[in-house]
């Protein structure tokens, strides 16, 4: 399995640099609209978390697709074929997690790509709650953080 990107939501300020950075990257433009990132702020837990597409193994997105428009690059990310895409949303709809946004001037769908194997949400955050690593070596950590969340939201964990 290659690099993923990786949230550490204990570390995420809220800022929002991963949004203007991904919107600038992607569109030219600081719009974090169209953004393939979005911040999710908890206020009763006093959290944000990065959120984006979680490129899944087996992607509903990339099954609905009518026209093909979405496939696995050389890098192993699910993209989008702007090209392609007739803006018919059934990806949006497929997503489990919601992970894909709607670019209403093109007409077209977006999520995140990995940036072609250099993600600017992890090169730019300023506090290193974005990151992209082999999985492998924050499993622990994962766990960790999935045990927080249990707790902050008042679930039990299952035996």
């Amino acid at each position: 399995m290659g690099k993923q990107l990786l949230i550490k939501p204990e570390k995420c300020l809220g800022c929002r640099t991963c949004e203007l950075v991904c919107s600038f990257g992607h569109n030219g433009a600081f719009n974090p609209r169209f953004a393939n990132v979005s911040v999710m702020s908890y206020e009763e837990a006093a959290i944000s978390i990065p959120v984006m597409c979680m490129q899944c193994e087996d992607p509903c997105c990339l099954e609905v697709c009518p026209v093909g428009a979405i496939s696995r690059d050389d890098k192993d990310a699910v993209v989008i074929n702007a090209d392609k895409c007739i803006g018919c949303k059934m990806c949006m709809n497929a997503c489990p997690l919601g992970n894909i946004g709607f670019n209403t001037e093109r007409r077209q769908v977006h999520k995140c790509d990995l940036c072609g194997g250099e993600p600017k949400c992890a090169e730019f955050c300023p506090t290193g709650a974005i990151t992209y690593e082999d999985p492998e070596e924050g499993i622990d950590r994962r766990r960790a953080v999935a045990d927080h969340f249990k707790d902050v939201f008042g679930e039990e964990a299952k035996a």
